[in-house]
Formats: structure tokens, sequence, C-alpha cells
């Protein structure tokens, strides 16, 4: 494959997937130093309350601890079904002989070589198949936290708050890992018509997932509620 014909592959496509993996590797190192500052911090915390409040008086709460779980399972389940149907779409596309396969050199950028065209399919594939992963162990999770949180809680009990919420932040982890993997598929999605597209959305992505998971409140400046959180996350 000659160099002018995939330059535009070779550097666009790993920086844009550099720049993903730097930014959550940035959120990481945040949710773990200022979880203050960020949703994912934040929501750890409320949840660990949340396990707290539904132990405390589990008899009026039952119902709601387990209709608050299906929820999340029912949203998991989505995205493990969603990504499978998209692996099936894709090595449907990929063993085919049809046309469709071959995207069109007067409208991609980049190199259009049987090798490129493989490649391209083949990572959306693996990303697609990584998220379902993530997901289902999600699902496996929770489901296990929807029984241990209605066990009466005694001094010998071995199914402690802490556990379950340990449980629950598991469950939780896999669900957001599985949810920015299919996120990082989509752009992947588009170096089917070529690199730039990849690059640009991959920008676009990361600014909007920044507004999403950082805080930006009087709040966030608060030492205090730093280092409350700081002691309630586990993720």
């Amino acid at each position: 494959m000659e160099w002018r014909k995939c330059y535009l592959d070779v550097i666009l496509v790993p920086s844009a997937l550099l720049m993903s993996i730097a930014y959550h590797l940035w959120l990481w190192r945040t949710v773990r130093t200022q979880p203050h500052r960020t949703t994912l911090g934040v929501n750890a915390s409320v949840r660990r309350n949340w396990i707290h409040s539904m132990l405390e008086d589990n008899d009026k709460k039952n119902i709601l601890a387990v209709q608050s779980l299906r929820n999340t399972i029912m949203g998991s389940t989505l995205m493990a079904t969603t990504s499978v149907l998209l692996c099936t779409g894709l090595a449907a596309v990929i063993s085919s002989t049809y046309s469709m396969k071959k995207p069109l050199n007067d409208a991609v950028y980049g190199a259009h070589g049987e090798f490129m065209v493989a490649l391209k399919y083949v990572s959306l594939l693996a990303l697609f198949i990584f998220s379902f992963f993530c997901h289902s162990l999600s699902i496996r999770f929770i489901n296990q936290v929807n029984i241990l949180v209605n066990v009466p809680q005694d001094a010998t009990s071995l199914v402690t708050a802490s556990y379950i919420h340990l449980i629950l932040e598991r469950g939780f982890t896999l669900n957001t890992v599985g949810n920015r993997i299919f996120y990082a598929a989509l752009p992947l999605l588009l170096w089917i018509f070529g690199p730039l597209l990849v690059f640009l959305c991959t920008l676009t992505m990361i600014a909007v997932l920044y507004n999403l998971d950082f805080l930006f409140s009087a709040s966030a400046n608060d030492p205090k509620i730093d280092h409350a959180n700081q002691n309630a996350v586990c993720i």
C-alpha cells in the first residue's frame, strides 16, 4: 500500500484514538483524586448513600430498590442488544460480496485497498464485541445486587452495606466502560467514509463528553466536599 494513499489513515485515525484514550485517562485520574469535579465521582457517592438508605428501611423500600436496579438492568440490556445487532450486521457485511462493502473512491479520502477496508470493519466489530462483554458483566453484577439488597442485616451477616456497594460499583463501572467503548466505535464507523471524519467526530465527542463528565459549580471548589467524596468513591 503506497504512502500517498494511506498517510491520512496512518496519521488521523491513531491521533483520534490517542486523544480519546488520553481524555479518559485524565478523567479516571480526576475521579480518583478530585471526585467532586466529575459526575462519575458524585454519582458514586450518591449510590453509597442510596445503599445505606435502602438497607436502613428495607421493609418499606425493598420494592423501590428492586425497581431502581431493574431500570439500570434494562439500560444495560438495551446497549448489549444494540452491540450484538451491530456485530451481526458488520459480520454479514464482512462476509458478503456486495459492492456496499467497498467505499466509493470519489467520496472517500485515504486508502481504499482491501486490507484497509477489512481493518475498518474488524476494528468496529472488536469494539462492539467488547462493549457487549462489559454490558453483560454489568447485568450480572447488578442482578446480584438485586438479591443482596434484600438480605436481612444482622451482626453475623456476611452481606454488609460496604460489600453491596462494592458489587454495585463494579456493575456501574462496567456499564460506564461499555458505554464509552460503544461511543468510541461511533467515530470509527465514519472511518468507512474517510479518516478525516474520524478525527473531527472524535474532537466533537471529546468536547461533548467533557461538558457531561465535569461539573462547573460553586461546590466544585469546596475542599470539604472533595474530602468527603474521596472517601466515598470506589470506582
